[in-house]
C-alpha cells in the first residue's frame, strides 16, 4: 500500500527518512527505471536494458538482477556500488501535480522509510528545508525533465528500428540453468547499417551518445552473473 501526499512543513515537520540501504527498506527490486541523461553514471556498474511498461510503451531501465525481488548490489554493508540509481535514490519522494498540472513534492507516508526516529531529517527545526531535501528535490527535478527526453530518445529508437528482443541463458556455478526474457536492447548490426546522414542526426539530437552508453553497458552482465554465483555460495 502507499499513501502519497503533498508534503509541507507543518503536517510533516518532523519525518525524517532512513537512507540505510536494505531489502527491509524496500531495495528487493531487479531493475531501476532511467533515462538517457543518466546512462553514462549508470553504465559503470549496471546492464541498461529496454522494456514495455504496462501501457505497451518501451522504457529504459537499469537492471539489478534477474528476477523479480531479486537486487544483487544489496550485501549485508548497504548497496555494493558507487553510483545509485535516481529512481531508486529519490524514495520516497515522488512528483505530483497541482489542478494547473505544476509539478509538486509528494512523499508516500506508508513507505517503510518514512520515520519520526530515524534517518534524515526533512525540515530544519524552524521549518526551513534540510540539505538532504534539497538534494531530493533535486533529484525529483532532474527526473522530471528528463522524461521528454526520454520519449524523444525511445521514439528515435523505434524510428531506426534499432530495439531487439534478447533472451540471456545463464548457467551457474552450481550447475542450474536459468534464462532472462522479455527485455530489447540496441540491435548493434542495425546501428552499423545506418548512414552518415542518419547517424549525424542521432548524434546532434544527442541520442547517439545514450545508444553507446548502453551497448558498453552489456558487458556487466557477467559482473551479475558472479553476483549471483557469490550470493549462492554464500559469500555476501
Amino acid at each position: 500500500m502507499s499513501k502519497h501526499v503533498l508534503l509541507n512543513n507543518v503536517d510533516h515537520k518532523d519525518l525524517r527518512v532512513i537512507t540505510t540501504r536494505s531489502a527491509e527498506y524496500g531495495d528487493n527490486v531487479m531493475l531501476a527505471a532511467t533515462f538517457p541523461a543518466e546512462f553514462r553514471n549508470l553504465q559503470a556498474h549496471y546492464p541498461i536494458v529496454f522494456r514495455k511498461n504496462a501501457q505497451g510503451q518501451f522504457e529504459p531501465v537499469a537492471l539489478l538482477g534477474f528476477k523479480e525481488g531479486q537486487n544483487l548490489f544489496l550485501t549485508r554493508q548497504g548497496w555494493d556500488a558507487t553510483y545509485l540509481p535516481m529512481t531508486i535514490e529519490r524514495l520516497p519522494f515522488l512528483i505530483g501535480f497541482s489542478s494547473d498540472r505544476e509539478p509538486m513534492m509528494h512523499i508516500d507516508l506508508d513507505h517503510p522509510r518514512v520515520s519520526r526516529t530515524q534517518g534524515e531529517p526533512i525540515f530544519r527545526e524552524h521549518g526551513g528545508n534540510t540539505e538532504f531535501l534539497e538534494r531530493m528535490s533535486s533529484l525529483l527535478l532532474a527526473i522530471h525533465q528528463n522524461l521528454g527526453a526520454t520519449e524523444h530518445f525511445i521514439g528515435a529508437l523505434l524510428q531506426h528500428e534499432l530495439l531487439e528482443s534478447f533472451v540471456l541463458d545463464i548457467q551457474l556455478n552450481d550447475g542450474s540453468q536459468n534464462r532472462l526474457a522479455g527485455f530489447y536492447t540496441i540491435k548493434e548490426e542495425r546501428l552499423l547499417d545506418l548512414n552518415g546522414a542518419v547517424l549525424e542526426r542521432l548524434n546532434r539530437a544527442g541520442h547517439l551518445q545514450a545508444i553507446y552508453m548502453a551497448i558498453a553497458s552489456l558487458s556487466h552482465f557477467r559482473a551479475l552473473i558472479e553476483r549471483v554465483n557469490k550470493l549462492n555460495a554464500g559469500d555476501r
